[in-house]
């Protein structure tokens, strides 16, 4: 795969056909129960996590119009999880962009958590990965 073909799979532009770490279980186990009874584009944590100001927004797109429903949670200070796997590669070109320039202008930041998905934070929310916590130096491998 060319270096422009994995950038355009890794902005999920394209679809990504490198299926070395694909896993077949995964793919054909059932999603467990699904409670909520709003759009099913749309979720949003709990009233317990709007009340503490810890809710994270999912929106599964159909179209470009949906991108309006995305700003709005964003410009409410709402994390969001954009899954454009459903949608047509032209339609999520343009919520990507849509999306880079919402973050650009709120001051947030876009990531890309797995093809053609995206997690746009707002400014004030920090992200926690597992390399945060470093190895003690004064473990197995120190030499000195």
């Amino acid at each position: 795969m060319g270096s422009v073909r994995k950038a355009s799979a890794w902005l999920g532009l394209v679809e990504d056909n490198d299926e070395r770490y694909y896993d077949d279980e995964y793919a054909d186990g059932a999603e467990g129960g699904d409670a909520w009874v709003t759009d099913p584009r749309v979720r949003v944590a709990t009233d317990t996590a709007e009340e503490r100001g810890r809710r994270i927004a999912t929106v599964s797109p159909d179209g470009f119009r949906d991108a309006r429903g995305i700003g709005e949670l964003f410009r409410d200070g709402v994390p969001v999880i954009v899954n454009l796997t459903a949608m047509e590669p032209d339609d999520a070109k343009r919520v990507v962009d849509f999306a880079a320039g919402l973050t650009f202008g709120l001051r947030g930041s876009i990531e890309r958590v797995a093809t053609r998905v995206f997690l746009l934070t707002p400014a004030d929310t920090r992200i926690v990965t597992g390399e945060t916590h470093r190895r003690p130096r004064d473990g197995f491998f120190n030499q000195s």
